[in-house]
This record gives structure tokens, C-alpha cells and sequence, in this order.
């Protein structure tokens, strides 16, 4: 009698549990920093966030502040996760085909391009300017966790359309980053940087697995970009660029691999002892171990890895560090004016209306189709989930004003247009969905 197939969740429906559990411990961060930022303890908040961590060596002196290396080096680990999820996606996922891309694709760039005009239109110039990357993100986090609430009411076809919207939004604001919120480049650090990606590519290629050499590897590369003037984030996203997300094995050879050692060892009378003593067993078990290795995506076994991580660790202490704002009459002296008009027009309607403006356009044309079972009263509902800006903007926010008083009103606005945008999102989809 044959065992029973073990039944698992699916990669996606791991990845969106992950994201609706990860939304919770990311608002209770959110609140957490808010309220300690304005307590009476708020000194030991700021005081925290500017601890220096370093290291001494020939007489000079290597450190970040704590925000830092949360902001430049564990996001660079979310962003790492971020660029295996595109290329996932572009090569055997949802973007993988014309037909399948052109609905998500196109949804994104409305959703991005109209919320920077939105904000353009409030801040045409000045010191205020520079923030028409804020309104542009969507926290795929929070987007898929109010998603998830609804449970068995929402069609997978809906569910997928976030993600990849999601995805290509990631892709736009990565591409934002790396080219409008770079001050100055140091090409030969940027020489540098691909020349360890260089040698970190041949290492894969060669299925090395020596780790030491792979995370030294990566480190270099991250430091190349930290000094290149380019965010370091950036670093995550080129890495994942490099890593496969396919199998580096034909199944043919590995059926074959697997056929010839599986059929050797019964000959050998292998046991649990033999194994011991006997060398060419466990050479023809190594053999088998490392096919079914190259058989499971280096790519795939990172992010399932990663996501834990960047869900519960990662992004919550980014929001511990990035979300506590002083909220005081200082700070609201000039709200609201062309910053968070912009902020929160540009996510609340700018968001909803690029997003179904272009979506509708599309379908029209005939280039693309509805996915299965969607409405378009369901798909306004998740466009207007995609105006949950939250960790994204507040990331861009810290990079788009250096004024202490413009950047803590930003994220107030980026509070604001989130909780907006999640309620009205909520409401609409609570309607349009069936009753189940």
C-alpha cells in the first residue's frame, strides 16, 4: 500500500499567510514606536534609534546608528526577498507571459504614475517637491491581510491580481530608489560591487556551496553599494538578480541520477550501520542528496527561508524605528499643506484611480481580460487597498526630506491615507464580494 501524498499549503498560500500574520505584528510595531515616541520615556526612543554599532580598525572608526543598520542593512534583506519575488514572477509566474502580465503590469503603472502626478500637481516645487516617490508604493503586507479577512469570499483570481500588482509595484519603487533618490555615485565602488556579483555568479554557476565564501561574497557586494552613493537596499534586489528561481537540474538527469544510485545501494544491503563504514554508500547517497538539491531552486529555498524573517523581524523593526513620530503643535503647525494633500491624495484616490482607470482601459482595448470570477466592483475594492502605502512610503519618506518637520508630517500623511484607504477598501470589498 502506497503512503499518502503530504498535503501542504502551496507556495502562494504560504507566502500570503505569511503576509496576513506579518500585517498584525507590523501595526502593533507601528503603534508601539507612535506611542513610545510620545511618551515621557521619548528620549530613550530617539536616543536608541542614533546608538552607534561599529567596530575600530587601523585607527579609524566603522559604525552606523542603530536606524541605520535597520534601514540600510536588514531592509537589505527585505529587498533581497523583494527582487526574488519579481524574478519569480517575470520567469514562471504571473508576469512569465504577455497575456498574464499585461492586466498587473499596467494596473501598477496607473497606480504609481497618477499618484506622482497627484503629488506633483500639490508640490510643484520647493524642498517639498522631492517627496512624488511617497504616494507612489503599496504595502503588499497590509494589502494582502485585509485581503485574507475575508477568507473564503475572495476568488484566487483576485488574490493573485494584488500580488502581482504588488510585485510590479515593489519593482517600480525599487527602480525609483535606485535612480531619482541617489544623490552621487561612486563608479569605481559601483565597479567594485559588480565585480563581486561577478564572482558570486560564477560560484552559483559552478553549484558551490561553500557558505562562507557565498555571505563573504554578499557582504562585499553590499558594502561596494553602501559606498557607491546608491541606497544600499539596492544590494538586495541586484543579489537576487543572480540567484536562480528555476531548477539548475533537467528532470530527465535527475530521474536518471536518482534511478542509477537508488538501485546500486539495493544491491549493497544498505542499512543505517552500513552507511557507516561503507564509503561508496554514502558517496551514492551524497549523490541523490545533492540532485534532489539542485531539483529544489536555490531562489525558492532563500525566500521561503527569508520570509519569516523579513515578516516578523525585519519589517517590524523598520517601523519601530521609522514610524515614531513626535506628534506635538510643531509638527502641526502647517498640516495640512502641499505635503500631505499630496501624500494623501495621492494614495487615497490617486491609488484607486490609476489602478481601476488603467485596469478598465485595458480590458476594453482587449489586450486582456478580467481574471475568472473577478467584478469590477472587487477590483475597485482592491485598488483602493493598493493606496496602503505604509512601510513602502515611510522608506521613500526617509529618503525624499531631510527636514525633520516635512518628514514627520509625511508619515502622518502616510498614517492617514493607509487607514483610509484600508477602511474604505474594506467596505467596498465586504460589499462587492459574495456572501459566503
Amino acid at each position: 500500500m502506497s503512503a499518502a501524498p503530504i498535503k501542504s499549503k502551496n507556495q502562494f498560500e504560504r507566502f500570503l499567510h505569511s503576509q496576513t500574520s506579518s500585517s498584525i505584528v507590523l501595526m502593533l510595531a507601528t503603534l508601539a514606536a507612535v506611542l513610545w515616541a510620545n511618551s515621557p520615556w521619548s528620549d530613550y526612543y530617539f536616543k536608541l534609534g542614533h546608538l552607534g554599532i561599529g567596530t575600530h580598525f587601523n585607527g579609524r572608526q566603522y559604525q552606523l546608528s542603530l536606524d541605520h543598520w535597520v534601514k540600510d542593512g536588514l531592509m537589505t534583506i527585505f529587498f533581497f526577498v523583494v527582487g526574488l519575488e519579481i524574478k519569480r514572477e517575470i520567469l514562471i509566474g504571473e508576469l512569465s507571459s504577455l497575456k498574464k502580465a499585461v492586466l498587473p503590469v499596467m494596473a501598477a503603472v496607473g497606480g504609481a504614475v497618477l499618484p506622482a502626478l497627484i503629488y506633483f500637481f500639490f508640490n510643484p516645487a520647493g524642498s517639498s517637491a522631492s517627496g512624488w516617490g511617497v504616494p507612489m508604493a503599496t504595502d503588499i503586507a497590509f494589502a494582502l491581510g485585509l485581503l485574507a479577512l475575508f477568507g473564503r469570499r475572495v476568488p484566487i483570481g483576485l488574490k493573485i491580481f494584488l500580488t502581482a500588482l504588488a510585485i510590479v509595484d515593489d519593482l517600480l519603487a525599487v527602480l525609483v530608489i535606485a535612480v531619482f533618490y541617489t544623490d552621487r555615485i561612486s563608479f569605481p565602488a559601483l565597479g567594485a560591487a559588480f565585480l563581486f556579483l561577478s564572482l558570486l555568479f560564477l560560484l552559483i554557476k559552478n553549484h558551490s556551496d561553500n557558505p562562507f565564501f557565498f555571505f563573504c561574497l554578499c557582504f562585499a557586494v553590499w558594502v561596494c553599494i553602501f559606498l557607491s552613493g546608491i541606497h544600499a537596499t539596492i544590494a538586495g534586489v541586484l543579489l537576487a538578480l543572480i540567484i536562480p528561481v528555476k531548477a539548475t537540474m533537467e528532470p530527465g538527469i535527475f530521474f536518471a541520477t536518482i534511478k542509477r544510485h537508488k538501485s546500486w545501494l539495493k544491491k549493497t544491503n544498505l542499512t543505517r550501520h552500513s552507511m557507516v563504514a561503507d564509503k561508496q554508500q554514502r558517496i551514492a547517497i551524497e549523490q541523490i542528496y545533492l540532485a534532489a538539491q539542485r531539483m529544489i531552486p536555490a531562489g525558492i529555498r532563500m525566500e521561503e527561508a527569508l520570509h519569516p524573517v523579513q515578516a516578523f523581524l525585519i519589517l517590524p523593526l523598520f517601523a519601530l524605528f521609522a514610524a515614531g513620530v513626535t506628534i506635538n503643535q510643531e509638527t502641526l503647525s502647517t498640516f495640512p499643506d502641499g505635503i500631505s494633500l499630496g501624500i494623501i491624495a495621492g494614495l487615497f484616490l490617486g491609488k484607486q484611480i490609476g489602478i481601476l482607470g488603467f485596469s478598465f482601459a485595458m480590458v476594453k482595448s482587449g489586450w486582456t481580460t478580467l481574471p475568472t470570477g473577478v467584478t469590477w466592483g472587487q477590483l475597485w475594492g482592491v485598488s483602493l487597498l493598493g493606496g496602503i502605502g505604509f512601510t513602502m512610503s515611510i522608506f521613500i519618506s526617509e529618503l525624499a526630506f531631510t527636514d525633520p518637520i516635512q518628514l514627520a508630517e509625511a508619515k502622518i500623511a502616510v498614517f492617514a491615507a493607509s487607514l483610509l484607504a484600508g477602511m474604505a477598501g474594506s467596505v467596498i470589498l465586504n460589499i462587492y464580494l459574495p456572501k459566503r
